[in-house]
């Protein structure tokens, strides 16, 4: 999925008119410019009051015309939970699928129609429990996705339950005596499938959530962005010390391509064992200050910086971890049969259809008779 400057809404990289750097086609030259409001449906949005999906779905609707390309060409796949009513709320194509399987048919859309840019909304249950090989599959395969994984560290749709990314000791419905699962860390498990683009943000701020979308969906390939989003009935307030002005100052370590990451007045540096560590600017080595590097081809740095997190969000990284290129998934597939056909001298024909059934590979099974 790439985004649309000026120039690419005139030709796009292949040259034709009214197509997008991926082929996906534009609005008309000449049109009315898009709106936030082209792409809001008239379905009633109905979450809990004070939810942070408001607040993404917001976002969402404000980023899309910017992308310039026709409703019809877009899709949003969903799998279950609050986060996935998503399609219903954009005027948009889209598809409420089933539990943690919204990868598998995202990737089989993407695949065979690249007329199309494909999102895919999800959250940390949907995602990571059933869903979870799903979603390393694609990451790992590298399918032309753009995948926005809501996590709010708890199961708010089924009401209430522990989740894959609840932290150790939570006490909910299913943990009355407090979890004791280790949580996963999506950005680290996405590291860990060689995703080629990364990234992490929050639902309340609205800038910076906008600016990862642009640059997710700049990348082609599987763009995984996780966003923190407040569940306020069954898990309020769990990254309020982020949302807090002088707290999320002091807390968010900002990853910013070619800039050195901070936080405040600390700073990350990388010790002679090649362990990151957060320290006072004051008391860092100004040589072993580490300048963020989102496109090195080596994921190891941007792994270790996912491990800075912890449970009481002391620093908690924020922004682009990882910035690739790699071949997609659906590019080699569809590569693969353009050659198939080609070396067939053409697509095929009803009697090649009919050979094929015919062929050596068939028989036919008949019922013996009675006695």
């Amino acid at each position: 999925m790439t985004a649309l400057n000026g120039s690419a809404l005139e030709s796009g990289r292949n040259g034709r008119p009214g197509h997008g750097l991926d082929g996906v086609p534009t609005v008309p030259v000449g049109a009315p410019p898009q709106t936030r409001k082209d792409f809001t449906s008239d379905q009633e949005v109905r979450w809990c009051p004070g939810c942070g999906d408001y607040a993404i779905l917001a976002a969402v609707q404000g980023f899309l015309p910017e992308l310039g390309l026709r409703r019809e060409n877009v899709v949003f796949i969903s799998g279950i939970g609050c986060s996935s009513r998503f399609p219903y709320y954009l005027d948009t194509y889209g598809m409420h699928s089933i539990h943690g399987r919204a990868p598998a048919i995202a990737t089989g859309l993407a695949t065979s129609r690249p007329d199309l840019s494909v999102f895919v909304v999800t959250g940390d249950g949907d995602a990571l429990s059933i869903g979870g090989n799903h979603l390393i599959h694609a990451m790992r395969r590298n399918v032309n996705l753009t995948i926005l994984l809501f996590n709010n560290q708890i199961y708010g749709l089924t009401k209430g339950q522990y989740s894959p990314t609840s932290q150790v000791g939570l006490i909910t419905k299913s943990t009355p005596l407090g979890s004791v699962d280790h949580p996963f860390n999506p950005v680290s498990l996405a590291l860990g499938a060689d995703a080629t683009f990364v990234a992490r943000t929050m639902d309340s701020d609205r800038k910076h959530l906008t600016e990862v979308l642009r640059a997710a969906t700049a990348h082609r390939g599987t763009s995984l962005v996780e966003i923190y989003q407040n569940c306020p009935i069954f898990n309020d307030g769990v990254f309020d010390v982020l949302k807090d002005r002088s707290e999320g100052e002091a807390r968010i370590l900002h990853l910013v391509h070619g800039e050195e990451i901070a936080a405040g007045s600390d700073v990350v540096v990388r010790r002679d064992d090649g362990s990151l560590d957060v320290l006072a600017r004051a008391a860092a080595d100004p040589e072993q200050i580490v300048r963020h590097d989102a496109h090195a081809e080596d994921s190891s740095l941007a792994f270790a910086l996912s491990r800075l997190d912890d449970p009481s969000l002391a620093h908690v990284p924020m922004g682009v971890f990882r910035d690739v290129e790699r071949s997609t998934y659906d590019d080699l597939v569809r590569a693969q049969i353009d050659r198939t056909v080609s070396d067939a001298g053409g697509p095929a024909t009803d009697q090649d259809l009919a050979d094929l059934l015919a062929g050596r590979d068939s028989w036919m099974v008949e019922t013996a008779p009675r006695a």
